[in-house]
């Protein structure tokens, strides 16, 4: 409202001449007044205008006066003042084209369409017409003769209200054109980080205030709603960025978001406004900001669309951000997986290979046992402790992911990743719902600066290492070295020979003959699987038999040496040997097979060998593992007929009793036992420990590498009844086999 203005004081203003004016009254822009121009060369219309309105206030705004004495002078405080409500225009005698000149100015130079001018003439003729009036948008013109104060409060009050309305008009949709543009560009964005530092900048750009205010998000897991979390800042707040708000000092920050969030509305106070913005069923989003002022009725409008417009683009890039975490993230640990390590390796080798970085995988020892014993929740709850102490522990400015099920990557600064660092983490035992357990870990590391190629070999040479370092067990710990990639190379050129050679039947099978010590007769043979290249040399088993196991080719290969030796089996009983025996070697791959057992099945009914006359020989370490299950899956074997011997007997470590249980028929004496008779100190001890084991649990026992009669005559001695080794016959084709037991008919 306006401030009264006496009646009794309504005189022409411009009869008053006792009031001069001192000097030119320049402010500067300002929306806590309104700003009114005086233009006109008559010191006196200057003078009295300014004693007129006087302490006058409009809409609860004083009024500012400047004065130009000349148009030239007018244009130059137009140039400065960019808010000017009023313009009060004196056409002095034979100046109206001077003053029209200076409104075109105005309107069609400065495009200034929101200030009004209002004009004053000492005569008629110096009225401009209305299509002038019209064209550029003049308030009012007044005979100064005519204008007492009350009209020219009026006139005025009436033109800074229309300058308001104008303003509004154009504010909003100033405002409204700025939502749209910040709309457009925010949906382009493809992350919650991005999105939020894009609304932070708008709308500080909305408000016309420096940027100084934080985005924060709320989620809401297991029905319990967590802490609200920075994920965007910039002024005094930037260094919270991926932080808790509650690590703030001015904790009315947080309760005043935590208020806007519950009630589910934007609060807003003299210096600040605390934004919320409807998420989705598992979060929320809020936002404050620092004005330094009041807002005004059109900003809080705007705000208000701002707002809704960014609840719906927040819900389209939680929807990205949800689809991208799953792509790139741990669901578990919320550490990147193994896709985001790969990518963040690339960046690291992109950016400078000269750094002293350092890629680690640490695999938890046993983890797998941990996780059975205690149940899956359990192994869930001590990752997350393990993935919390590596990340808390090794320093900052490191990347760890988790790669697999119980695999973390570690990449960072060699000083922080490094065997030493990295295994002390597993020297305190970790608590979890109120037990320790106490874990250790194994790492393979890679050395960046050496790395040539991009991440995804980074990764495979980390693998090969640790690896390496698991099969070793001696330190805990291996570097890559390029003779590792050599070696890696050689076995999966040696994978594809051997699928290769398999397919194009190189492969086979021979046998080696077992013996009755005492009369040297034939009793059985073992079969052996052989490659020979096709440049004629012999690849050991030794070399080609773990590369089948790692392949898995071992299943296809040991299904058909079991198949060759059975059929081989059925044509020897055709030659008179009615009681020969074939024993085929079964790796613990094709013995952990969940289809082993129907393969053993099939291949005695496709081929019609008499079950009891077929050997399996598993090693001792395979027989001593999983007891339980292995003595179910033995049981279930000798059901068939087929018979159980242990190879490679007193290289392991046996327990006795569990031996016992289980359905085994033969003990093999290990070659480097046999050996020991003649060559060792020790002489026959432990081939002579094993034959009388063998007979207390009324086990068959049968030396194998017997190379000389002097091992034969001693292993005869001790009771040995059966024998295989180079002194009674090599290892030879099925038709050498033939022609030899010919021989021995």
């Amino acid at each position: 409202m306006s401030k009264s203005v006496s009646h009794s004081e309504d005189d022409l203003v411009f009869l008053d001449k006792t009031v001069r004016v001192s000097g030119d009254y320049k402010i500067n822009a300002s929306k806590d007044v309104w700003q009114v121009l005086i233009v006109g060369a008559d010191v006196d219309v200057h003078s009295a205008t300014t004693f007129a309105l006087n302490n006058v206030e409009i809409q609860n705004r004083p009024l500012v006066f400047l004065h130009a004495h000349s148009m030239q002078q007018a244009r130059d405080i137009l140039v400065k003042e960019a808010h000017i409500a009023v313009i009060l225009l004196d056409l002095a005698v034979g100046q109206r084209d001077e003053g029209l000149q200076l409104v075109h100015y105005i309107r069609n130079v400065l495009h200034r369409a929101e200030t009004r001018i209002i004009l004053s003439t000492a005569r008629h003729d110096d009225v401009p017409t209305i299509d002038v009036i019209q064209q550029f948008d003049i308030n009012d013109c007044k005979i100064k003769s005519e204008l007492t104060r009350i009209k020219l409060y009026t006139v005025v009050t009436t033109a800074i209200r229309f300058y308001e309305q104008i303003c509004t008009i154009n504010s909003s949709s100033s405002g409204l054109d700025m939502i749209l543009r910040a709309s457009t560009e925010l949906m382009a964005l493809q992350t919650l980080e991005e999105f939020a530092t894009g609304v932070v900048v708008h709308i500080s750009r909305l408000l016309n205030v420096p940027p100084d205010g934080l985005f924060c998000v709320q989620e809401q897991l297991h029905n319990q709603e967590n802490a609200l979390f920075v994920v965007a800042a910039a002024g005094r707040f930037g260094d919270l960025i991926n932080h808790p708000l509650s690590s703030i000092e001015d904790l009315s920050i947080d309760r005043t978001l935590t208020r806007a969030l519950k009630e589910r509305r934007n609060i807003h106070g003299r210096e600040f406004s605390a934004l919320h913005f409807t998420g989705n069923a598992s979060s929320n989003f809020a936002a404050f900001f620092r004005t330094g002022r009041p807002l005004t009725e059109i900003e809080l409008r705007l705000l208000e669309v701002f707002c809704s417009n960014i609840s719906v683009g927040l819900s389209n890039i939680t929807l990205v951000t949800r689809l991208h975490n799953s792509a790139f993230y741990d669901s578990l640990t919320k550490l990147p997986n193994r896709t985001r390590l790969k990518e963040i390796i690339d960046d690291s080798l992109s950016a400078s290979k000269e750094l002293p970085s350092t890629l680690a995988l640490i695999d938890i020892d046993h983890f797998a046992e941990t996780n059975d014993t205690l149940g899956h929740q359990f192994g869930d709850l001590l990752l997350l402790s393990v993935a919390t102490r590596l990340q808390s522990r090794l320093g900052d400015r490191l990347i760890v992911a988790r790669v697999g099920g119980d695999t973390f990557g570690v990449l960072g600064h060699d000083s922080q990743v490094n065997p030493a660092a990295v295994l002390a983490q597993f020297e305190r035992p970790f608590s979890i719902d109120g037990q320790d357990v106490q874990l250790s870990a194994t790492v393979g590391l890679v050395r960046l600066s050496e790395h040539e190629g991009r991440g995804v070999e980074a990764l495979k040479n980390a693998h090969i290492a640790l690896k390496r370092a698991k099969l070793q067990q001696r330190t805990g710990h291996l570097y890559f070295s390029r003779n590792m990639g050599i070696d890696i190379r050689e076995r999966v050129n040696m994978m594809h020979a051997l699928r290769t050679a398999f397919e194009e039947r190189r492969l086979s099978v021979v046998y080696q003959p077992q013996i009755d010590m005492t009369t040297r007769q034939p009793v059985g043979a073992e079969a052996l699987l052989r490659w020979m290249t096709e440049d004629g040399s012999m690849i050991s088993p030794n070399r080609f038999i773990p590369i089948a196991e790692y392949s898995g080719l071992i299943i296809e290969l040991g299904e058909w040496v079991l198949r060759q030796a059975c059929q081989e089996l059925v044509r020897i009983q055709s030659l008179g040997f009615a009681d020969f025996m074939i024993s085929v070697n079964v790796s613990q791959v094709q013995f952990r097979h969940p289809h082993f057992l129907n393969m053993l099945r099939n291949a005695l009914h496709d081929t019609n060998a008499p079950a009891h006359c077929v050997e399996l020989e598993i090693t001792e370490s395979m027989a001593m593992e999983e007891p339980d299950a292995l003595i179910k899956l033995l049981d279930q074997i000798t059901a068939t007929g087929v018979s159980i011997a242990i190879d490679d007997f007193g290289t392991g470590f046996s327990s006795l009793s569990h031996l016992q249980k289980l359905s085994v028929d033969r003990l093999k004496i290990d070659r480097a036992f046999v050996t020991e008779i003649t060559d060792s100190s020790r002489g026959s001890s432990i081939a002579e420990m094993i034959i009388q084991l063998g007979r207390n649990l009324e086990l068959d026992v049968i030396a194998e590498g017997v190379e000389d009669e002097r091992q034969a005559a001693i292993l005869t001695e001790l009771g040995c009844p059966l024998g295989q080794g180079y002194l009674f016959a090599k290892p030879m084709n099925a038709e050498a086999l033939h022609s030899w037991l010919g021989t021995h008919k």
